[in-house]
């Protein structure tokens, strides 16, 4: 990580860390487990390969092969699973079924890549069987499931991850964090966020077909990173309202959204997510953050840096004038699955990471929570069958 801060005199106190865990990690003597080497490979179950072949991708050619390894595989469609066993080799073991998955010796994590609709009773068959779990978000669609599934991990002693909210802040978050104390910036105000793709997509029959299980589809599916970066920094929801339409997508739900937020504190923001910008600057996550006494940009303007980078940028008034006081580039992001983190916490090896940056079960929640709003907002989902007709 590279921070580059322009001289000027700022509040100097600073957050201490402390070796341990975070909140949403509980080691604990492994149940039914034998330990796991200092060191070692942890091998992992992937459960769900229409998302889950991307994560193996991560995890035999990408950041993730140095610290898991895929032992099994499972789907419903016995088929699949098979031939996604015979060309991974080495023994990995193919699965038809959740239960054979948990009930296989020898595999004491399993990745959870089905949909998020009932996945916390899915988690709670996975830690009572005394095994660790990493998932992607959303993480659920019920939030108070959600937070009684961490919890009870959390009684357990087991661990249980998810890419957003990451147990540990990315690096862009932990910067901003950093400078928001260093800086005095004070109470937040408000913020814009933005992401976008270019998707041209078919009903498929899948849960992104279904307004009930994808609720306002890009804020579910990519404004959700952008909310739980909010909730992090300006905390609980409570209010929001989503507007949404279809230009472009084949599917029911739509491809086009922007969602307004009211926080606990009094700030407001808005998102604005889709799947209808064909720019080549998809996922960028820009987010510019207004505090009382000063803003905070990321990955704003026409300009890029390195792939896998942000961009950061504070202003303040200084002597009567608009100044940057700070800069940053640095590696990674929002979303990012944090690998070496859960296969430590999974060996029950201690780590750096700040008592007071630990992702809890109830921030996981409250990103749940707006997801919620939304889907309870009257008339928020467009008629299946009708689309709008692009100018």
């Amino acid at each position: 990580m590279h921070v580059a801060p322009i001289a000027v005199q700022r509040n100097t106190r600073k957050i201490s860390a402390i070796i341990m865990p975070p909140a949403i990690i509980m080691p604990s003597a492994t149940r039914h487990q034998p330990p796991l080497p200092a060191g070692s490979c942890v091998p992992v179950g992937i459960a769900g390969l229409n998302f889950g072949r991307h994560i193996i991708d991560q995890l035999t050619a990408g950041d993730g092969a140095a610290w898991l390894r895929v032992a099994a595989v499972c789907d419903l469609d016995a088929a699949k699973a098979a031939a996604m066993a015979e060309r991974l080799g080495g023994g990995v073991r193919a699965f038809d079924d959740l239960q054979k998955l948990i009930d296989a010796p020898g595999i004491p994590a399993i990745g959870l890549f089905t949909g998020p609709a009932g996945r916390a009773s899915l988690i709670r068959r996975i830690i009572r069987a005394g095994k660790d779990v990493i998932t992607t978000k959303p993480f659920e669609t019920d939030p108070d499931a959600a937070l009684a599934v961490l919890r009870e991990a959390r009684a357990l002693g087991r661990v249980v991850h998810l890419n957003s909210p990451a147990p540990l802040p990315a690096p862009d978050i932990a910067q901003i964090e950093r400078w928001r104390v260093e800086y005095d910036l004070g109470a937040p105000v408000g913020a814009r966020a933005d992401v976008w793709a270019s998707y041209r997509e078919t009903a498929d029959g899948s849960w992104y077909d279904d307004p009930g299980r994808c609720p306002a589809a890009p804020i579910f599916r990519l404004g959700i990173y952008l909310v739980n970066d909010l909730v992090r920094l300006f905390g609980p929801v409570a209010d929001a309202h989503v507007m949404q339409t279809r230009l472009f997508t084949g599917r029911p739900t739509p491809d086009n959204a922007q969602l307004s937020l009211r926080f606990e504190n009094g700030a407001l923001a808005g998102i604005f997510a889709s799947f209808c910008v064909n720019d080549g600057d998809h996922y960028r996550n820009g987010l510019t953050l207004n505090f009382e006494n000063g803003t905070l940009y990321r990955n704003l303007g026409p300009a890029r840096g390195d792939a896998g980078k942000s961009e950061l940028a504070l202003v303040q008034l200084r002597d009567g004038a608009r100044r940057v006081v700070a800069r940053a580039e640095v590696a990674g992001g929002s979303g990012a699955y944090q690998w070496e983190t859960f296969a430590r916490a999974v060996r029950r090896e201690p780590f750096a990471g700040a008592e007071s940056s630990a992702t809890t079960p109830e921030q996981v929640a409250a990103g749940l929570r707006v997801i919620q709003m939304m889907s309870r907002q009257p008339g928020g989902f467009p008629p299946i069958g009708r689309r709008p007709v692009a100018p």
